[in-house]
């Protein structure tokens, strides 16, 4: 039987989803001889050195923070969706050793998010502007739900936390965090949007999972929101990176 191994590279990613979900899958599969690993390197700059080991049969890796955009340079190939999100989190290393990029954060979060959109939800707020925010944005564009980015440095198309009022918390009626701050073991941090302001029409998503409710999406309940953390979008992620690495 083949030894497929197949990893998770990202730094400080002991809390990972993904070992744990991989192995309870390939368990269930029967699959004994697939491995999963964590490869937790401080520089994107050590990538390479991990691949010294391909003889035993790498199949599939996932991307995560902060090495969603910097890991590009290191492929042959990149399919056309994560190429025009400019961000990475599924490599698919082929029988010819061919490292090919894919993008499936898209999927996830759409899949996740469209059962809860309403229609009162026209706009979106994207707290952040990393690697995961911009396939947000892509899937937002695919549900035609208009959006701006918010962050702490100006540029054109973002709003920075210090402009946040009443009138644009009340227009954007789905606000997304992209942003770390909450997860554990940080759990008391929060992006500083003005609370207040939001209202039973709101839809508060949270990319984190880790804790189940994050302060963000506590204060959202509060207000009586509607609020999802992103756990079912990282099973749906993976379970996409594990078509694309046996397609």
């Amino acid at each position: 039987m083949d030894r497929y191994k197949f990893g998770l590279v990202g730094k400080n990613i002991s809390y990972s989803f993904s070992r744990k979900y991989f192995t309870e899958k390939f368990k269930k599969l029967g699959l004994t001889n697939n491995k999963y690993y964590n490869f937790d390197i401080p520089e994107i700059e050590e990538f390479p050195f991990l691949l010294y080991q391909r003889k035993d049969e790498f199949r599939g890796l996932n991307v995560t923070i902060p090495y969603k955009e910097s890991i590009i340079k290191y492929l042959d190939d990149i399919d056309l969706t994560a190429k025009s999100i400019g961000a990475v989190n599924t490599i698919k290393i082929t029988d010819e050793n061919k490292l090919v990029g894919y993008n499936t954060d898209v999927y996830g979060f759409q899949k996740s998010i469209e059962p809860l959109l309403q229609s009162h939800h026209k706009k979106a707020l994207i707290l952040g502007t990393g690697g995961a925010s911009k396939a947000v944005a892509f899937a937002l564009k695919n549900l035609k739900i208009p959006y701006q980015f918010v962050s702490r440095n100006l540029s054109e198309n973002n709003f920075l936390y210090s402009q946040l009022n009443q009138d644009i918390i009340q227009e954007h009626l789905v606000i997304i965090n992209c942003t770390p701050l909450g997860t554990h073991p940080s759990v008391n941090e929060l992006p500083a949007i003005p609370y207040q302001y939001l209202s039973s029409k709101h839809l508060l998503f949270d990319l984190i999972y880790n804790p189940s409710k994050t302060k963000f999406l506590l204060e959202g309940e509060k207000q009586q929101a509607i609020i999802k953390n992103g756990l079912e979008m990282l099973e749906l992620q993976a379970e996409k990176s594990w078509e694309i690495w046996n397609s």
